[in-house]
Formats: C-alpha cells, sequence, structure tokens
C-alpha cells in the first residue's frame, strides 16, 4: 500500500468547509460593508468597542406641584414670623462673617459672638491675621473648640485671599471653597449674607433637622438636602429660608423637645403644614 504524502491535508467533511492553512484573521469586529470596500480597508477590523463613559448625574426633577404649594406655605409663615431674617453671628463685612461662620462650626453663635471681638481686635484687617502666629490665634478661639484646625484654617484663607485675590474675599462659590476651613455651608452664607448672591441653601443641623420634620426631602446628607430644597423656593428666597429654618428651629422646632405637642395647645404656626415626620 502507497505511503500516504506528509502533510496531506484531511479531506472536509461534507457540509463543513475545510480549514484554510493560512494566517488566523485578526480578531475583532469586521468593518462595515462600505467601510470594509474603501480603498486600503481589505482584509482589515474595526478596533475594538471602547467602553462608554458614565453618564452624568441627572438633573434634579421638579418637585410634585403640592409639595412646592406647601414649601412656599411654611416660607410664608416664617417670613411673617421673621420679617428680617439674618445670621444671628456679629459680623460687619464679608471677611468677619466667613471668620465668625468657620468658628462657629461645632460651636454655638453666642460663643463665637464672645470671642470675635479680641479677634479682630487683635487683628483687624486679613493682612494682620495672615501674618499671625498660629498659637496666638489659637489663644484667642480656643473656646470655640478644635481650636487647632480653625486658627490654622483662619491663617491660611487669609494668606490665600492676600495672595490669590488680592486682599478682597472673592464673591463666587467656586473661589470661596478654595479657601481653607470654607466649604458650601459657608460659602452659601457669606454668598447670601453679605453679598446677597444667592447661589445655593446654606444645610447646618437646624436646617437639616428642619427639612426632614417638614418632609421636604428624604436625606439626612448636606449635598443632598440643599439639592432637594432649591426647587422647592424662589432664589431670592434662599438665603432667607436657611436664617427662618434657623431661627424657628431655636425657637420652637427643638432638637429634643419641639413645641408642637400636645396640638391643641400647641404654640408652633406651621402645626398644619408640618408632618411631622420622625416624631412620634
Amino acid at each position: 500500500m502507497p505511503a500516504k504524502p506528509a502533510n496531506a491535508a484531511r479531506p472536509a467533511k461534507p457540509g463543513r468547509p475545510a480549514k484554510s492553512a493560512g494566517p488566523k484573521a485578526p480578531v475583532g469586529k469586521p468593518l462595515a460593508p462600505d467601510a470594509a470596500a474603501a480603498p486600503g480597508n481589505a482584509g482589515k477590523t474595526a478596533p475594538c468597542a471602547q467602553p462608554k463613559k458614565p453618564a452624568k448625574a441627572a438633573q434634579t426633577a421638579r418637585p410634585p406641584k403640592a409639595l412646592r404649594a406647601r414649601a412656599q406655605a411654611i416660607f410664608s409663615v416664617l417670613a411673617a414670623r421673621y420679617p428680617a431674617p439674618a445670621p444671628m453671628l456679629d459680623f460687619h463685612d464679608a471677611w468677619t462673617l466667613l471668620v465668625a461662620t468657620v468658628l462657629a462650626a461645632q460651636c454655638t453663635d453666642a460663643r463665637v459672638n464672645m470671642v470675635t471681638p479680641e479677634l479682630f481686635r487683635r487683628w483687624p484687617a486679613i493682612a494682620d491675621l495672615a501674618q499671625a502666629d498660629v498659637l496666638d490665634i489659637e489663644a484667642v478661639v480656643h473656646s470655640t473648640g478644635f481650636y487647632h484646625n480653625k486658627a490654622k484654617n483662619l491663617k491660611a484663607a487669609a494668606q490665600r485671599v492676600m495672595t490669590v485675590y488680592g486682599g478682597a474675599v472673592p464673591q463666587t462659590m467656586a473661589e470661596l471653597v478654595t479657601l481653607p476651613g470654607v466649604a458650601r455651608k459657608t460659602a452659601n452664607i457669606v454668598l447670601g449674607s453679605a453679598f446677597g448672591i444667592n447661589e445655593g441653601i446654606a444645610v447646618d443641623t437646624h436646617v437639616t433637622r428642619l427639612a426632614f420634620r417638614l418632609d421636604l426631602t428624604k436625606s439626612a446628607d448636606a449635598v443632598v438636602i440643599e439639592r432637594d430644597l432649591m426647587p422647592l423656593f424662589d432664589r431670592s428666597q434662599w438665603a432667607d429660608i436657611n436664617h427662618c429654618l434657623v431661627l424657628f428651629g431655636r425657637e420652637v422646632c427643638d432638637a429634643r423637645k419641639p413645641k408642637c405637642a400636645p396640638a391643641e395647645a400647641s404654640p408652633c404656626p406651621l402645626l398644619e403644614l408640618c408632618p411631622r415626620k420622625g416624631l412620634k
């Protein structure tokens, strides 16, 4: 019997084309017919598809009309109660308000108002505080708590205002939050109360508590709460609603003993508008 020739290809099975002995085709998605027909594209494949970039967060949806109407009714009651709402902190310009707000973190406004007179007596100008010794600043602000960080941030903020912003407190959110110790809450307070610019709603512990009890938000996160509150109020109301909620939270809607019970004797003017969420 004659020997088989070396490397002889096996005959193809019926219905199945024979494998090619040539090089393997490149891995990838075939080009579309119109692209494959273009000169120079013969035998090429399209590059593998790149993963899509994550979509940007969707814009805040418009609140239900009934919710916004209730929010406006709440604002009307509070605006009548507090016709000239303002920060409880003592200040006379943007810088003194910024400093006082930084010191007010985890501290009462009353305590801050006891500290700032001496602070501004010793360092009346921004340039003065920029050159002050941190240990000296710490000694003055010690009673406000977290005095190491507060003193360090105040000196660094003063230095940045002097070197970057020409000695003037900036008037935009993007610039203010570059100052050490300044986040959105402080920036919103400075913009709204010192410059009359409503960029957002300052969310502190009082606003967080009341916004939840009034069922204006489902969140306990300050950023989310601000996003939820902004469409409920007109831009012109953004600074005032913060001050009104803070004042009302101190006088009536206390954290532990809100004055809304018993209902028949309650002095709360928002009783009919408030679901008392989270309260028994």
